[in-house]
């Protein structure tokens, strides 16, 4: 058995290895400790349950299949789930070697039909999570054996997601594949699924693949077997000397960052105090460090946790579920999720097991904590202050937690902290005199503030809402950018998810694009270049690294004039006459991820889909409903004022569906209740001018157990109740599709 780091991790693998099967641990099914060329026969009695006596060869593929494709539909950051990490072969799980496998060959398969005889070039790349390496050599030996180029990174290590995304853009490749599970649970990973653009596939891109899948079951069902080959591991379509010329592509991103966020980093050079980075992971820092040193930056940070470990160094890990029992637990890395204690007061449990009493005791007042995930894509941003700004903290809405009798640690949601980040990049571009040369705007989710919206109507930059997932925020990039190509002396015109049209005014640029779940990227004065010649106004992933870049130069602007954070929130706030300065999420989860039995696991999986599905349909149906002209504004409150008697909806002004959840506006507040695509869990986002009401609303509205009221009931009939997620998703791929680039990518003649 692997062998564990510590205690807590010792317990986990114990708990998988006790709950894995004999016959689970006795597979040996790919080898891939052989280097040599190999084929992998695909049996049928493998699509079919497993059976001591009538099918000991069973797999259960065809269960595994069916619910693959079904999140495949849905999916917003990769297609998601649990792996047993000591047996990945393990096919009971949602990831798994021979899933990886299957979904490889059948993507390989979609790309060569799509470019015949031409040199199909894709990248792979990883970060720390459990079995990456293999998954990672096993994406790249398959890929090869189909003809595929792969990239890879300088002896197959560890990569950011957003380089990942950055180079499939940059080089002009077909795609790539990603391996991570972005803030998640260390026994969940997933392939991301990047396209030309470095953008995550949109469901139909993975349809494509998953309709591959049947076919290659199809022939299994008919003939028996399906060969599946795997090159060698030193295959000569397996690349890595590409990557090493181009330094992991890290001097190719140093020159982007150049042009844009790190143009003038005079003042961070000058720096005093320290910048504090945690790796959580570690993965960060083997691509962020050589960043900063290219930068000449690198002297002004202290790093935390740059050894990789797929346990994330304990973080987010306990002894204890929040029901009190005595289990192993893990809230993920998310350093914003808030918990309950079982007195009921609230705490960061990710924050907490990170022991920042003792690790920033030495740390000064002022110090600015930088924390970022696993794939290296999200950031939190954090600041040592006294004990005696507490007041102020509480007064706008500022979170912390306690360090010691006399420094608390402020915790900024990314609400919070890409509000200064934006409005700090903004003042830059003003100061230089180049903000006015072009007319600006903002992409964001539904979920994310109010408050930006306020500040970006007071610098007159237009806001373009989309659903969550930054996905969504790529594909109004490409929207604009066709436009830009076909008409660049016309005003570019597009549609949010609300169905506003938005002008956006004569050769735009993107100031900001980004979600209020901790990702970020700033856009680019001059449009992007890739090395055929493709143009972008921005990168289509989230970067940890260019928010890290923007939080340094505020950093510096701040010690340079004696601030904190906390005093330039307010400074923006005053400013800019914000009044919806308050946010909330409440994050409910209907099981528990980390139960090690998976027999168990999807039981409780299968329940917390039904109570996330039940809520969602609650008020998705309402909204629908309106949208069909089916009720008025007005049957909506009397639902609502019925169903809820302590809360009040009579200033209720709207209920839309946003493309994945249900948006309630008000004239002082918005609340948005969006169900997990992909998992048991409802997001509940509520936004306003008082912290009380938008914390009641979110919670009672989150954690609603979606039963139908009579008064629901007299309005939506039980066809159109079970009928409206189907007709709320065709709304969605209308909004999608209403003027997409759907222009096929073409593969260039590579000379490099």
């Amino acid at each position: 058995m692997r062998e564990a780091s510590c205690e807590l991790e010792k317990e986990l693998f114990k708990n998988v290895f006790d709950k894995t099967p004999d016959y689970i641990k006795n597979l040996d099914l790919l080898n891939f400790e052989n280097e040599n060329e190999f084929t992998f026969t695909l049996k049928r009695e493998y699509l079919y349950p497993y059976n001591e006596t009538t099918n000991p060869q069973g797999l259960n593929l065809k269960e595994w299949f069916a619910n693959y494709s079904k999140e495949a539909k849905v999916s917003t950051a990769g297609i998601r789930g649990p792996q047993n990490i000591l047996f990945p072969q393990d096919t009971r799980f949602p990831i798994n070697l021979v899933g990886i496998v299957l979904a490889t060959l059948a993507k390989a398969l979609v790309a060569r039909e799509k470019y015949p005889n031409k040199e199909i070039r894709k990248l792979v790349g990883s970060e720390v999570r459990y079995n990456s390496a293999l998954y990672l050599d096993a994406i790249a030996r398959i890929q090869s054996a189909q003809g595929i180029r792969t990239l890879t990174p300088c002896n197959r290590k560890t990569i950011p997601i957003w380089l990942a995304s950055f180079l499939a853009f940059k080089l002009d490749l077909v795609g790539g594949e990603y391996i991570t599970s972005s803030h998640g649970i260390s026994v969940k990973t997933a392939t991301k699924d990047l396209n030309s653009q470095g953008s995550q596939y949109l469901p139909e891109e993975s349809l494509e693949f998953v309709n591959k899948i049947q076919e290659i079951f199809d022939i299994v069902e008919q003939y028996g077997t399906y060969e599946i080959k795997i090159a060698s591991k030193n295959n000569p379509l397996i690349d890595e000397e590409i990557m090493k010329r181009l330094n992991d592509g890290i001097d190719l991103y140093v020159e982007y960052l150049k042009s844009g966020v790190a143009e003038n980093l005079d003042l961070v050079k000058k720096m005093q105090r320290k910048l504090f980075v945690e790796c959580v992971g570690g993965c960060a820092y083997k691509t962020l460090s050589k960043v900063l040193e290219k930068l000449e930056i690198s002297d002004k940070y202290v790093w935390n946790n740059t050894e990789e470990d797929p346990f994330f160094h304990s973080i987010g890990k306990y002894s204890v579920s929040p029901k009190g029992k005595q289990e192993f637990y893990d809230y993920s890395v998310d350093a914003t999720v808030i918990a309950k204690r079982q007195d009921g007061t609230s705490f960061f449990p990710v924050i907490e097991s990170m022991n920042y009493g003792e690790r920033l005791k030495d740390m000064p007042c002022g110090t600015i904590v930088l924390i970022t995930d696993p794939d290296h894509d999200r950031l939190t941003v954090c600041q040592i202050e006294a004990n005696g700004n507490i007041p102020t903290l509480e007064e706008y809405g500022i979170l912390y937690i306690k360090l010691d009798e006399e420094r608390v640690l402020t915790v900024y949601s990314a609400n919070q902290a890409f509000l200064m980040l934006m409005n700090y990049r903004t003042k830059q571009l003003i100061s230089q005199g180049k903000f006015k040369s072009h007319p600006r705007f903002m992409i964001k989710t539904t979920a994310s503030s109010l408050s930006w919206n306020e500040w970006a109507k007071a610098h007159k930059i237009k806001v373009v809402n989309v659903p969550v997932g930054f996905k969504e925020i790529a594909n109004i990039m490409k929207k604009v950018e066709l436009q830009l190509r076909n008409n660049p002396d016309k005003d570019v015109i597009v549609e949010d998810v609300f169905g506003d049209e938005i002008n956006l005014g004569v050769q735009p640029r993107l100031i900001f694009a980004g979600e209020e779940s901790g990702g970020m990227i700033m856009g680019s004065e001059n449009l992007i270049e890739s090395v055929s010649g493709r143009k972008a106004i921005a990168m289509r992933e989230k970067s940890a690294t260019e928010a890290i870049i923007v939080a340094s130069s505020l950093s510096a602007k701040l010690e340079d004039e004696n601030m904190t954070l906390s005093e330039y929130l307010s400074e923006i706030y005053a400013e800019n006459n914000i009044i919806t300065r308050y946010d909330v999420r409440e994050d409910i989860a209907y099981y528990n991820e980390s139960e090690p039995d998976i027999d168990k696991l999807k039981q409780a999986k299968i329940e917390g889909e039904k109570q996330r599905t039940k809520n969602d349909l609650f008020y998705l149906s309402l909204a629908i409903a309106q949208k069909e002209d089916i009720m008025s504004l007005d049957d909506i409150k009397n639902v609502l004022n019925d169903t809820f008697k302590e809360l009040s909806f009579d200033n209720l002004k709207a209920v839309k569906f946003v493309g994945d959840g249900t948006y309630l506006e008000f004239t002082d507040k918005y609340v948005e209740i969006r169900p997990s695509g992909t998992d048991a869990k409802t997001k509940a986002y509520a936004g306003g001018e008082n912290i009380v009401s938008i914390s009641d609303f979110a919670r009672i509205l989150g954690n609603y157990s979606g039963e139908r009221t009579e008064l629901h009931k007299k309005f939506i009939s039980d066809e159109f109740y079970n009928n409206s997620k189907e007709i709320a998703l065709d709304y969605y791929l209308k909004f999608v599709n209403k003027g997409a680039d759907n222009s096929v990518f073409e593969i260039p003649e590579y000379n490099y």
